[in-house]
């Protein structure tokens, strides 16, 4: 819906271009036209909105055909009701009604080019590329951690490896394919426990789980590399240690993740961070397109990551 009001409007704001003699004049016309754009265009939407589940069923071009019709059908109403009250000229319906078409097929073209951008296949080639950007790194911090104890706590290390061998099959799963909550929460916890070997009471972690569903699907990996992160950026470095919080609640139709650690006054920059955060800011992206987000508040001595995503209970349509 946001990219339709965009798109629109922009069309809108070329033709008053394109029209206007001067350059002075184009505010004021890109306003005229927008007193007449504005009400059809979320009238349509809005009517696209009912109708949503029944043109979902269509075929791809009878649906377009359809979207096509409605948007000229609303334009045709719109100006004889227009002109019923003296607003608009005698005349000219074909006109708006072949514009507004003209207008929603413009938009038909860029929403079928996006789609075929973004078709399944290469939505998860890019996902598995994304993936394996995380795997040699978990691993590599990991088999760190683990090696750290064998000399000194032999036993714990062949738990640790056991553990280790859990991390790495759910790190192996097929990255188009959602997991629950609650599977997600079991392996960022197995990491930590992996971390708690190697940093003992430097490291404590709060753990807020407000009412959520823990069957809610999510992508992998998710949690993990943000709270490697937090260990690598935030505790490891201070002497003293610290506390990692991670918040996870759910508020109407929305997934809230926030995971905090300490920066010991320094800001959490490296280019191992910001290469997680934006390997997950792109997965978010081809699972969630608009619908997710993720944000970063950096404070004097702490760094915040926070994930919304939307709760659904199917695959998104891209990757199915």
């Amino acid at each position: 819906m946001l990219r339709v009001l965009l798109g629109v409007n922009v069309l809108a704001a070329l033709a008053a271009l394109v029209q206007t003699p001067d350059m002075g004049g184009w505010v004021g016309h890109y306003i005229e036209l927008a007193a007449v754009v504005e009400p059809l265009l979320l009238l349509c939407l809005g009517l696209l909105s009912l109708l949503r589940d029944s043109l979902w069923r269509l075929p791809l071009r009878l649906g377009q055909g359809c979207v096509l019709a409605l948007a000229g059908g609303v334009s045709a109403a719109l100006f004889l009701y227009a002109r019923s009250l003296g607003l608009a000229e005698t005349g000219g319906v074909l006109r708006a009604v072949l514009l507004a078409m003209a207008m929603a097929a413009l938009m038909l073209a860029y929403f079928e080019l996006r789609s075929r951008a973004f078709s399944p296949a290469q939505a998860e080639a890019r996902l598995a590329a994304l993936n394996a950007r995380i795997r040699p790194h978990f691993l590599f911090n990991s088999l760190n951690a683990v090696l750290s104890l064998i000399r000194a706590r032999p036993a714990e290390a062949e738990a640790a490896l056991e553990s280790l061998s859990d991390l790495f099959r759910a790190a192996m799963r097929d990255p188009c394919e959602l997991v629950s909550l609650a599977d997600e929460i079991a392996l960022a916890k197995q990491y930590l426990e992996l971390e708690d070997l190697r940093l003992g009471e430097r490291l404590v972690v709060d753990w807020q789980i407000g009412a959520v569903s823990m069957d809610l699907p999510i992508p992998p990996l998710m949690l993990q590399p943000l709270l490697e992160n937090a260990v690598y950026h935030g505790i490891e470095p201070s002497p003293e240690g610290g506390t990692i919080r991670i918040g996870i609640d759910q508020q109407g139709d929305e997934l809230r993740i926030a995971i905090a650690n300490p920066t010991a006054g320094q800001a959490q920059h490296a280019a191992g961070n910001q290469m997680a955060v934006a390997n997950i800011r792109e997965r978010l992206a081809l699972y969630y397109d608009l619908e997710a987000r993720l944000e970063i508040e950096v404070g004097d001595n702490s760094y915040e990551v926070r994930i919304v995503l939307p709760c659904q209970r199917r695959n998104p349509p891209q990757l199915r």
